[in-house]
């Protein structure tokens, strides 16, 4: 089972460079020995930082505000919370686990990313995994994203605001 507590996407084509990149910034940041490895899905890279994935995201957002071009081989790096096996009982389960992270009266989405995975469509892990989640969902403007990165036979699980997911090409629009 992944440990990571980042999922970092790249171009696949530039992944020995964009894990260079990853590295030089979580320096930046305060960590000079993170875990970066490659994941079964391309172009998906694992980090598993010593520093709050959450801080490294804010630190992101005041490095690309100071020169956006520094970001040259990272697309988008997103929190994970936990992981379970990808089945939708373990899933469940781990919403279980992070729900309370979306607290009452606050609107809600859910957002799921499958790689190298078959068995469920997103529309029955989603129809699986909302029911457990009794706040309002508002797919334009919520205030917290449940979101699930299934890679192969395991599941990322996280509970972020917008501003909790890091991406050069939202910041560039």
């Amino acid at each position: 089972m992944y440990d990571f507590n980042l999922l970092v996407s790249c171009p696949w084509a530039v992944a020995g460079r964009a894990r260079r990149e990853i590295a030089c910034f979580l320096r930046l940041l305060g960590d000079g020995e993170p875990v970066i490895e490659r994941t079964m899905a391309r172009g998906i890279i694992g980090v598993k930082t010593h520093l709050d994935s959450r801080e490294v995201v804010r630190g992101l957002q005041t490095l690309f505000n100071e020169d956006s071009s520094a970001f040259q081989h990272t697309l988008k790096w997103v929190p994970v919370d936990l992981w379970t096996n990808s089945d939708i009982e373990s899933m469940r389960t781990a919403v279980g686990q992070v729900r309370d992270k979306i607290k009452q009266g606050e609107r809600w989405r859910m957002t799921v990313e499958k790689r190298r995975y078959t068995l469920y469509h997103k529309i029955d892990i989603v129809k699986a995994l909302a029911e457990l989640i009794g706040e309002r969902v508002d797919l334009k403007n919520p205030d917290k994203i449940l979101r699930i990165d299934i890679i192969g036979n395991y599941a990322g699980m996280s509970v972020l605001s917008p501003q909790e997911i890091f991406s050069t090409t939202k910041l560039t629009l």
